[in-house]
């Protein structure tokens, strides 16, 4: 054997032997079924990554959005219910001026309207105050100004009924409303059943439009 031969023979032995390692590892972990291990260097990725990965709850900014979510619901609730209040007042508001412009309307004649009721009274006692049996042909003078006077407190009764006034003449015997009627005094009757009704008129009363301006005034009859 040559010095050659034997110089390339010491070179690639150790070659071999590295070969021959590597080849047993690998048909040892094939036989085992598991993989080699990682490097060092991947395993510290591996470990450096597992906190980001388990990240668990809501972040500061996530928070402090919820917090301000919050806030301007309720704000929202709050201005929602006081625009609702608002409204409410106004509509009762607007409801009360429109009844009161009525009313204006409909009772701004309710001064006046007393004014004339002394001038119908005395039409009505005037007219009452003449004797039926003098109202006869050879009195014609009495007779004429009788009629006058009862076609002008006719004519007068049609103006109020135009203009919503109404007169009150309740009859003997008719129940006593306190409403429509003012009792002057009572009446001695022998009669339980006439309790609490009208005895005499000695005013007519009035309404406009369903109010009463003047209550008629009464006796009433008192059980004795």
């Amino acid at each position: 054997m040559t010095s050659i031969t034997r110089s390339y023979i010491l070179r690639t032995t150790p070659i071999r032997s590295n070969l021959k390692q590597f080849s047993a590892t690998a048909t040892e972990t094939n036989n085992n079924g598991s993989t080699p291990p990682e490097p060092k260097e991947k395993s510290e990725e591996k470990l450096e990554t597992k906190p980001d990965q388990k990240a668990s709850g809501p972040s500061e900014a996530e928070i402090t959005l919820q917090k301000e979510k919050a806030k301007l619901e309720e704000t929202m609730k709050d201005i929602k219910d006081k625009y609702m209040r608002a409204l409410a007042e106004t509509e009762n508001v607007r409801r009360r001026m429109k009844n009161q412009v009525d009313d204006a309307k409909i009772f701004g004649i309710q001064g006046f309207c007393k004014d004339l009721l002394e001038v119908a009274d005395i039409l009505g006692k005037a007219t009452e105050s003449v004797p039926k049996e003098e109202l006869k042909e050879e009195n014609i003078h009495l007779k004429n100004l009788f009629q006058g006077l009862t076609m002008t407190e006719s004519q007068l009764l049609k103006v109020f009924n135009k203009h919503g006034l109404e007169q009150i003449a309740p009859s003997e015997g008719e129940k006593f409303d306190p409403f429509v009627h003012e009792a002057m005094f009572e009446v001695p009757t022998p009669d339980k059943d006439a309790e609490a009704t009208i005895a005499v008129i000695t005013k007519k009363g009035y309404k406009l439009q369903s109010r009463t301006i003047r209550p008629a005034l009464v006796g009433v009859y008192k059980p004795t």
